[in-house]
Order: structure tokens, then C-alpha cells, then sequence
């Protein structure tokens, strides 16, 4: 194929008169498809939006620099357009161009998206493929990085924003796509600060999921897209817009069964017998394997879970679960989705090592984050709720609305060995066994009625109908505000 250059764009677009923009199209899509179908920054785009709505904005923007090619455009594409028909903007970097190289230009581009985004009050997605500034440019480049930096932390909460990084993200890019709220990552893709040749390791698929940099980790392109996707379905357009719903249309008053959840404790399972279709989609499942965090529908709304996981390591909260609850807490209050905190745990973590993560401060910013949190707040006592895992984690004492239990439940300060051991040792004899104290702990102390007959639980249910109960709390809290009701004045007697 001949260089592509702005003269012979130049001198085709005379020719063609009112085709212009399908003209100039057409030219670009022969350019980016250079290579394999979907590695293309066009390609990737098109994958996303629906067949037909892309616009791109921007077109013919290019560098500025005088030691660099004026003739080819710059290196990112950006656009907008439908996404199982919601408005989504969306820029892809092109590194067949310039290595996809950060110019100001291309900062700019990036920049103008988000205005428009902000302004319509919709997604952004960001496919991440650049390696890195436009070195000639010096400090017009690093600057460009630092506009991109404040727009995507003036959309923090006011609009979802997805990364998709499908090749290489270093330097201030990783920084610009760890801002966002998702990232999710392909083999071949990888996101570190340093490059992987100087921090060996750094970026791997394995090291991304591990230190919780990747929500997601997918085999390719096409998946990465196929989850952002997926993710978008569980996500409003802006904060100002509330929790999707009609994702599913499955009966919300089925019965269901936790028998594979009590033969493993594994949560997923237990979140999958009454999530919509039996459909849990998992974020940060890498990280912290200890907590689980993701999406359902219940009666087609839209949840976030957040939940202990008694199948790794008793669920113990460590100091990354710990983070990572927080981080999703946060999130969801965001943009007002519903937060469903299950809880099955041993308790804290009692490792000396966790001390130092800082062990408190990740417990004082999950507390904060509940306490803080004006969308609705739904909790269910699954297991064991020993210690202050049953305070931090969503309880009634930090502002949820809702706390159910299952009668299976056992809840108290500390379990029944330690409690028989600090407590009752001393009743130990002939007669009472060490088992015996326990079964008493168990049975008249560490039970949910105890914990109802405080206030602290709302209700004690049956596993069969744990589904129907939370989803008619979900429904129940659908209009919680945050803000007193507006009072005219009172209604007269007759």
C-alpha cells in the first residue's frame, strides 16, 4: 500500500465532492486494517458500537511537532455511538500509528471526548494500545497527559469509565487507566508503570489480576470488548440516573436451594442460586480471592455484591478483602447502585504480617465507606458473622437499611472456642465437657435471635426464600434518598 499522507487525502477529497466523510472513511479503514482484523484501533471500535452508530469526532486532527510527520493523523480515534443502544463515547489508541505515541494533539482529542461526554452524561470507554509519550514533543506530551488526568478525574463518579488495555499501557497511560473505575485486560495486553524489560514481570496477566490492577482478564480483544459490554448492561449512564433495570425477567418469587453452597461454602455458588438466571458477573476475582465482588439482576434491577468467601481461608477479612470491599463500596454509592453485602466469616485476619498493610486503616476505610454510603444498603448474615467483621461489613450500626439472616447463622462477639476459653473455662468439670460449653455457646448465645432481639437483624428466614426477601428489599428501597422530604406544612383534621 503507497504512504499514506494528507496531500492524497487532500487531493482525493476535491475529487469526490459530497462523499467527503464516507470518503475519508473509507481511506482510514484501508489504513488501519494493515495487520489483522480486530488488532486495528477502527476495528476495535466497530466490534463495540452498534453496527452502524459510530461518529467519529476529531478526524483530521494531527501533531504539531516539527520533527515529526505532519502527514499522517494522529494516533487515537475517537467517536461516539450505541452500545446495545446506549450513548457511549469511546477512544481507541493506534499503534500502527507513530507507536500510538502521546502527543498534545492526541491529548486533545481525548480531552474534547470527554467534554462531550460530561456534558451528555454518558460511558466512556478507553482502548489503551500506545507505548508511550511522543518523546520529541518533551514537555507539551507529559502535559497533554496531565489534561487527560484531571478529565478522567472530573468524570469520576459522574459517568462510568471502562479501560480496555488491548497492548502495551506504561507510564503515565497505566496511571490514566488505573483511574479509571474498570480495567480489563487481554493476554497480549498489560498495564505497568514501569516497563515490564525494567520491572521484571511487571504487567503480566498474572501480576494484573493478582494486584488487583485487572477487573477483568480475558483471552482476547474481542472478549475484552465483550465484558466491557457486559459490564456496561449493569451500569447507568451517569449518577444522576440510578440503577438499570429490566435486565432479566426472571420470577422474583422462585424458591431456591443453598444445597451446593453448604457443601462447599464456595459464595459464588450461593450468589448464583438467586441472582436473574443464576448469572453473577465477577469483578477483581484475581485479588483478595477471600471477598467477592461483582453484579446480578434481581427482578431485572441491577445489585453490587459484596461478600465474604468462606471456601478461601474461613472468608477471614484481611487487609486486601478489606481494600477491595471498600474500593467496590465506593463505586457502587457512585452512581446510587444497590449494595447486597453477604457475610460468612471467621472474623479478622490474626496474622502478625497483616498488621503492617496497614491492617487498621483498610478496616477504618471499609467502615467509612459503608458509613458514608446513601444508596440502598442490603445485608445478609449467611454463616458466621464472628467479631467486628459483623460491624464493618454493612451492618445496621453503620446505615444499612436491611439486615436479614439465615437461621443457620451464628453470630457473635467470638466463636465458640475462644469465647468457652476466655469466658467459661472454669465451668469445665467432671460432669461438663469443653463440647458441651461450646454446643451452649452456640445454641443460646451466638444465635440470630440473639442478634434480632437487639435491633441488629431485621428478620430470620429460610434459605428457600432468601431470593424472594432480598429482592423485595431491593424493589422496597428503589426511591431511598438521601435528603429529608420537602414538607409544605401539615395535613388539617377535619
Amino acid at each position: 500500500m503507497e504512504k499514506f499522507n494528507i496531500e492524497a487525502v487532500t487531493e482525493h477529497l476535491k475529487n469526490v465532492g459530497v462523499k467527503t466523510a464516507s470518503a475519508l472513511r473509507d481511506l482510514l479503514v484501508m489504513k488501519d486494517s494493515e495487520g489483522s482484523s480486530l488488532d486495528g484501533a477502527r476495528a476495535r471500535l466497530e466490534a463495540l458500537f452498534d453496527r452502524g452508530t459510530f461518529s467519529e469526532i476529531g478526524t483530521y486532527v494531527r501533531k504539531c511537532s516539527e520533527t515529526e510527520d505532519k502527514d499522517g493523523f494522529e494516533s487515537v480515534i475517537c467517536g461516539w455511538g450505541a452500545v446495545n443502544g446506549q450513548l457511549v463515547y469511546a477512544f481507541s489508541q493506534d499503534i500502527s500509528r507513530t507507536s500510538g505515541a502521546v502527543s498534545e494533539a492526541h491529548a486533545k482529542k481525548i480531552c474534547e471526548l470527554y467534554k462531550l461526554a460530561l456534558r451528555n452524561g454518558a460511558p466512556v470507554i478507553g482502548i489503551f494500545d500506545s507505548a508511550g509519550a511522543l518523546i520529541s514533543e518533551g514537555v507539551r506530551a507529559l502535559a497533554g497527559y496531565g489534561r487527560v488526568m484531571k478529565a478522567v478525574n472530573a468524570a469520576s463518579g459522574v459517568i462510568p469509565q471502562i479501560a480496555i488495555a488491548s497492548g502495551y499501557t506504561s507510564g503515565a497511560s497505566a496511571v490514566i487507566c488505573g483511574m479509571f473505575d474498570f480495567v480489563i485486560t487481554s493476554k497480549k495486553g498489560s498495564v505497568s508503570v514501569n516497563a515490564p524489560f525494567i520491572a521484571d514481570g511487571a504487567g503480566s496477566e498474572d501480576k494484573m489480576a493478582e494486584c488487583g490492577i485487572s477487573a477483568v482478564t480475558v483471552e482476547d480483544d474481542a472478549a475484552a470488548i465483550a465484558a466491557a459490554k457486559e459490564l456496561l448492561a449493569y451500569l447507568p449512564s451517569n449518577n444522576a440516573e440510578g440503577a438499570p433495570s429490566e435486565i432479566s425477567s426472571d420470577r422474583i418469587n422462585r424458591e431456591i436451594s443453598l444445597a451446593d453452597y453448604e457443601t462447599g461454602k464456595d459464595m459464588k455458588k450461593l450468589i448464583a442460586s438467586f441472582a436473574d438466571d443464576g448469572k453473577f458477573v465477577e469483578v477483581y476475582a484475581g485479588y483478595a480471592e477471600e471477598a467477592v465482588t461483582g453484579f446480578v439482576s434481581l427482578g431485572g434491577s441491577s445489585v453490587g455484591i459484596i461478600a465474604t468467601n468462606y471456601a478461601v481461608n474461613g472468608g477471614v477479612l484481611t487487609a486486601k478483602a478489606a481494600r477491595k470491599a471498600s474500593r467496590m463500596v465506593s463505586l457502587l454509592d457512585s452512581f446510587n447502585i444497590p449494595i447486597l453485602t453477604i457475610v460468612d466469616s471467621i472474623g479478622l485476619d490474626k496474622a502478625l504480617s497483616s498488621e503492617f498493610s496497614p491492617y487498621s486503616s483498610e478496616l477504618a476505610k471499609l467502615a467509612s465507606a459503608y458509613a458514608a454510603a446513601s444508596t440502598p444498603l442490603i445485608t445478609v448474615i449467611a454463616g458466621e458473622a464472628y467479631g467486628s467483621v459483623f460491624t464493618v461489613m454493612g451492618s445496621k450500626s453503620l446505615g444499612a437499611d436491611i439486615v436479614l439472616s439465615l437461621d443457620s447463622a451464628k453470630i457473635a462477639s467470638m466463636n465458640a472456642s475462644s469465647a468457652v476459653a476466655f469466658l467459661w473455662n472454669d465451668k469445665i468439670d467432671g460432669s461438663t465437657t469443653r463440647e458441651d460449653l461450646e454446643n451452649l455457646w452456640n445454641n443460646s448465645v451466638a444465635t440470630p435471635v440473639e442478634a434480632a432481639s437487639s435491633g441488629e437483624i431485621d428478620d430470620i428466614i429460610e434459605n428457600s426464600e432468601l431470593r424472594q426477601r432480598i429482592g423485595a428489599a431491593v424493589m422496597m428501597l428503589s426511591s431511598k434518598s438521601s435528603e429529608s422530604s420537602v414538607k409544605r406544612h401539615l395535613v388539617m383534621p377535619l
